[in-house]
């Protein structure tokens, strides 16, 4: 007989499914909630909060609209918006003309944003080698493989169930 977690052509049982999408959401609300943790003790020596140093982050590549950051984030627009605003007004960020819509502004962090920043790094990189060195690299790998895939299976059933 085929083991039904191995293999999928055999459904589990419905409550077997709520089962584990229970256990799945649990194990992610409280990664969640150590994640938050975590990130405010690393960005406190460097003057930020979590939210200063997510919504930075997302743009240190290259500039954003709110929304766009939002989106990356799956934050609502305000909330992004609130913490633009905050990081604007303390010089760490700057809006700029945006090119595609004359209304939304980009998001860019300025130089005193990117040197913030990288006071991060250290600590950041120190916590990444602790878990690989706790998980091991394929294990480590995998996890962030896992997650990857379960953002994209509910980004997948959200704009289905949208049409």
């Amino acid at each position: 007989m085929p083991d039904p977690r191995r293999d999928p052509a055999v459904a589990l049982p419905v409550r077997a499914q709520q089962d584990l999408l229970s256990r799945t959401a649990l194990g992610v609300f409280q990664l969640n909630g150590q994640f938050l943790s975590v990130s405010e003790e690393l960005a406190r020596p460097a003057g930020l909060t979590a939210a200063r140093w997510q919504v930075l982050g997302a743009v240190l590549r290259e500039p954003l609209p709110v929304a766009g950051i939002a989106r990356a984030m799956g934050n609502t627009r305000q909330s992004v918006q609130r913490v633009a605003d905050l990081l604007a007004a303390a010089g760490l960020a700057e809006y700029v003309p945006n090119p595609a819509h004359r209304r939304a502004k980009l998001l860019r962090p300025t130089e005193a944003g990117r040197a913030a920043i990288a006071r991060i790094n250290p600590g950041h990189a120190a916590l990444a080698a602790r878990l690989t060195e706790v998980l091991g690299e394929a294990a480590f790998a995998e996890t962030a493989a896992a997650l990857e895939r379960l953002s994209a299976a509910l980004t997948t059933i959200a704009s289905t169930d949208r049409d």
